[in-house]
């Protein structure tokens, strides 16, 4: 069986398109989904992580109204949003909508005044795939509302704001990677992240230079971060063994530190640090590789961590795992799983003339498995939430 081959889309074309649908409209604004390379469930523990922002983005384009209502309406969905702003809550509006209302509700709780608006949004980041299709709308429509109002933000003024609309309106659990990056990320460079000292800093990401490439294969299976026995178990863990272990969270934790854990779950809960405790150390690796072009080393580092998910963390699935283990069969110079986990997408770093044979064989091992096909996206390293001109 083939893979599907998911392009992101020409930005100039979606945006005449929104345009077409939206008579009026100020302007078309896009933010990226995200690929993280490495730094999983660290960013809720204080740590560091390295994601990179997609081609693939969500579009919105805003126009003003002479009321105070807010509506949404998305291309990829039926249903449209339309509430007073004065409505605007915590749990207010469910659904894909929320995350669009939270953004307008947290400009809003930030002191922002914004204006009536409608909204149309075109979302080409792949839905339950791990790769923050949640965050890129959220940013897409935080930065056309700031644009509308004429609040004269920096897209650096975004972040918390839309880290709390994600967190607080709709309900979903997020450590603040997805939207940072999805705001500040920069062509050819991925986004080195310290959520303890909260600097970030761009890397090169340039595997083409080596002859590489990055393959992001959606496995589209099952991935949602507010299933109760997935993301949220596995950081009230993490919260319950820095509490045992006296600290903030897990950063400051070392492998000596396990032994330190007791209790019924003393178990788990040392598995959890473990992985957390070295998943901080692998990103300091790969970027110290990174910067001395060492791309084996960067390959291997990307495999260990995808054993960390799969055996300490417990957070890959049979599909995630196939993906990494056909790939490294296949030559691949590393590989695992990105993203929240439990289904989603993993990534493989492998050589520019080997791209299509892998990618065949990931699908060939899914047809052995009676699974759908897996889409396998491009992912230059691309830029944040901009207006699209």
């Amino acid at each position: 069986m083939s893979v599907d081959h998911v392009e992101p889309g020409d930005p100039h074309e979606i945006a005449a398109a929104l345009r077409e649908r939206l008579p009026g409209a100020l302007g078309v604004f896009a933010a990226p989904g995200r690929v993280n390379l490495i730094g999983e469930h660290t960013d809720y523990n204080g740590g560091l992580v390295l994601p990179l922002a997609l081609p693939h983005a969500t579009y919105a384009a805003v126009r003003l109204r002479e009321d105070d209502r807010l509506t949404v309406a998305s291309l990829q969905q039926d249903d449209e949003l339309r509430i007073a702003l004065d409505d605007l809550a915590p749990g207010a509006v469910k659904g894909w909508a929320a995350y669009a209302a939270g953004a307008v509700w947290a400009l809003q709780k930030a002191g922002h005044d914004v204006p009536g608006l409608d909204l149309l949004v075109d979302g080409r980041v792949p839905l339950g795939s791990g790769l923050s299709s949640s965050a890129a709308l959220i940013c897409s429509v935080a930065l056309a509302a700031s644009e509308a109002a004429g609040l004269d933000l920096d897209v650096r003024d975004l972040v918390t704001p839309t880290v709390r609309a994600e967190s607080e309106a709709a309900g979903a659990p997020t450590g603040g990677m997805d939207q940072t990056v999805s705001l500040l990320g920069e062509p050819g460079h991925a986004l080195l992240i310290d959520f303890t000292s909260h600097d970030d800093r761009p890397v090169t990401w340039d595997p083409g230079s080596a002859g590489l490439t990055l393959l992001v294969v959606d496995t589209r299976s099952a991935h949602s971060l507010v299933d109760g026995t997935g993301y949220v178990a596995r950081r009230r863990d993490c919260e319950l063994a820095a509490e045992q272990l006296g600290l903030d969270n897990l950063r400051g934790a070392t492998e000596a530190d396990l032994a330190r854990l007791t209790g019924p779950a003393a178990d788990r809960l040392r598995r959890r640090t473990k992985h957390v405790v070295t998943e901080v150390a692998r990103v300091g690796r790969v970027v110290e590789a990174l910067e001395a072009g060492d791309w084996e080393a960067v390959g291997s580092t990307f495999t260990e961590s995808h054993v960390s998910m799969r055996d300490d963390f417990e957070i890959s699935c049979e599909e995630l795992d196939v993906v990494v283990d056909t790939a490294l069969a296949e030559g691949a110079l590393g590989a695992r799983m990105t993203g929240g986990g439990f289904g989603g997408s993993a990534i493989a770093l492998v050589r520019r003339e080997d791209a299509d044979r892998v990618a065949a064989a990931i699908g060939t091992a899914f047809a052995s498995h009676e699974w759908g096909a897996p889409g396998v996206l491009p992912a230059p390293a691309s830029a944040g939430a901009h207006r699209v001109v």
